[in-house]
Order: C-alpha cells, then sequence, then structure tokens
C-alpha cells in the first residue's frame, strides 16, 4: 500500500456494541475485542491479512521483514493471521515467521480452502498446516466460494471431529453477494469475510444485518481498498470532527468507521512494515464513530 501510508490500519470495538461506540468513550487496547457469536469467545478487532505483502518468495531480507512485522503485530495484541493458498508464498512467508520467533499460545490461524475438486480440497489443508508449521487451524475459509456445497461438507467433518474449531466462506470486491445471502440464510456458519468500508457499503443492505441475525461473525477485507482509497483522500484535510473519535489520520477514521459497525468482528489490513502494524494497533486507542458520525465519514468521503 503506497500513499505514504497515510494509513494506520485498524481500530476496532468492544465485544458487543450494538449501534457504534459513544464518541467520547476511551477504549484501552486491552478491552478492544468482539465477540465471536457462535461461540462467545472473543478476538481483537484487528488483524493481518497477507495478501500480497507477505508474497516474498525466497528472498531473505524480506521474510525477515515479514516476521518483524508477524513479532511487531503479536506485541501489540494482534492475534488472527489470515493467508490462503492463493496467495503465492504468503502461507510459507508466516511459517517462517511462527518458526523464528515460535507460535504464540493465542495464536488465531485463519485459512482457506481454494481448490476446485473438492476431493483434494483435504490434501490442500494439510500443506497448508505443514507450510504454516502448525498442528491444526483455528479457522478454515472456502475462499470466493470456490465449490463451496462439497468443501462445506469435509469442513463440518472437519470440525465435528476436532480438527477445526470453527469454518467459514469468503468473498472480495463485492461479487456474488447474492449467492453468499442464500449460504448464509441457509447454511450453519461461523465467519463470513467479505469486503466493507465508506465506499463499498453493498453488504450493509442485506449481508451484515443477516450475520448478525444468524450469528455470523464477519471478516472485513480490503478495508482500503488495496490502497485505492487512501489514494483517494491523499491531500485532502481531514475534517475537525476526527478529533471526536481520536483519529489522527484518514487511514484512522476509515478504519473506526469499519470496525464500528456492530456486525464486524474483525478487519484484517495487510502491511509490509513494522512500524506500520505499530500504527495500525495504536487505531485501537480512543473513542468510536456513533451511527451519527458514521453518516457525516460516508458523506465527506463520496464528495471528495
Amino acid at each position: 500500500m503506497n500513499v505514504t501510508r497515510r494509513s494506520l490500519l485498524i481500530g476496532t470495538a468492544a465485544a458487543g456494541f450494538a449501534a457504534g461506540f459513544p464518541r467520547a468513550q476511551a477504549q484501552s487496547l486491552a478491552s478492544v475485542r468482539k465477540v465471536i457469536p457462535s461461540s462467545g469467545e472473543t478476538v481483537p478487532a484487528v488483524g493481518l491479512g497477507t495478501w500480497t505483502t507477505f508474497n516474498v518468495g525466497n528472498d531473505p531480507v524480506l521474510l525477515d521483514e515479514s516476521a518483524a512485522v508477524m513479532a511487531a503485530f503479536f506485541a501489540a495484541g494482534g492475534r488472527m493471521i489470515d493467508s490462503s493458498p492463493m496467495y503465492g508464498s504468503s502461507q510459507t512467508t508466516i511459517g517462517f515467521g511462527l518458526k523464528k520467533q515460535g507460535v504464540p499460545e493465542n495464536l488465531f490461524s485463519a485459512e482457506k480452502i481454494w481448490i476446485s475438486d473438492p476431493r483434494e480440497g483435504p490434501e490442500q489443508i494439510a500443506q497448508s498446516k505443514a507450510y504454516w508449521g502448525v498442528p491444526t487451524f483455528d479457522l478454515m475459509q472456502i475462499h470466493n466460494l470456490v465449490s463451496w456445497q462439497k468443501h462445506l461438507e469435509t469442513l463440518r467433518q472437519m470440525k465435528s471431529d476436532g480438527q477445526l474449531r470453527y469454518i467459514g466462506i469468503t468473498t472480495s470486491h463485492g461479487r456474488r453477494h447474492a449467492e453468499l445471502e442464500k449460504i448464509m440464510a441457509t447454511e450453519p456458519l461461523d465467519f463470513v469475510q467479505l469486503t466493507y468500508n465508506p465506499v463499498d457499503r453493498e453488504a450493509e443492505a442485506r449481508l451484515l444485518p443477516l450475520a448478525r441475525e444468524k450469528g455470523i461473525a464477519i471478516i472485513v477485507n480490503r478495508p482500503f481498498q488495496r490502497g485505492s482509497l487512501l489514494r483517494r483522500v491523499s491531500g485532502q484535510s481531514l475534517p475537525d470532527y476526527a478529533v471526536e473519535i481520536s483519529a489522527r489520520t484518514w487511514a484512522q477514521l476509515i478504519l473506526k468507521y469499519v470496525i464500528s459497525h456492530p456486525a464486524v468482528t474483525c478487519a484484517i489490513p495487510a502491511t509490509t512494515r513494522v512500524d506500520h502494524v505499530k500504527e495500525n494497533m495504536a487505531t485501537a486507542s480512543g473513542s468510536w464513530p456513533d451511527a451519527e458520525l458514521r453518516a457525516r465519514i460516508e458523506h465527506t468521503i463520496a464528495a471528495l
């Protein structure tokens, strides 16, 4: 992500809020967690994505930089790391980082199954575990609805056998929302991952309310539209009201908007730099936008 990274990424909410935080209510980093509805477990709403950023191959310098990002993320209270077989060498990069520093006891490992032939799903999952160097995953998601019916059967059985704690399904870029809605309405899921930010708000109409109704946790990908949203606001003055929620940058403002939605459980921005991770995690401090301020954020960005 460019834009000098006016970015911070992430903020988040305390577990179980209803319509956004009171603007004046400060949250300590330790309290910035949200509930996974299907279990009652809480997780920090600041996660770490690996799409593109961790696809570094065997470059020793870039591998060490990625490991440092992971170490800073964990040191700041992060838990959820999300990856996929589709993300090039990202899985082996995660494995490198976990081997270098040791696997944290509270790691929340979120992976995906991404293969057309359902018969090859278990083998792909086993390979992903080997890349990470973990005995099992906390969450396994079906990437972009690929062969989802058969893969879901596999994941349900694995969960029943104690090989997974949570199962889910993903989409991105606002694609296939109608199909995703049908799946959410009819299939028991723990998690759904989708794109959501002040510009990409289609999920607000049906998917986010349905997630609350069905007790499905939501992971948000592309909170900054892979940097394009930050480029859109680059050079624009931060609105005066940002101070009300302790947002010092556009990235903080956007992230606080994303995570303050009551259906959102975690956002997973990606980064290649330690200072950005620290900045991202620091977004968790301060207060959070209520419904009125969320509407103002939407209006401000739409007008740019």
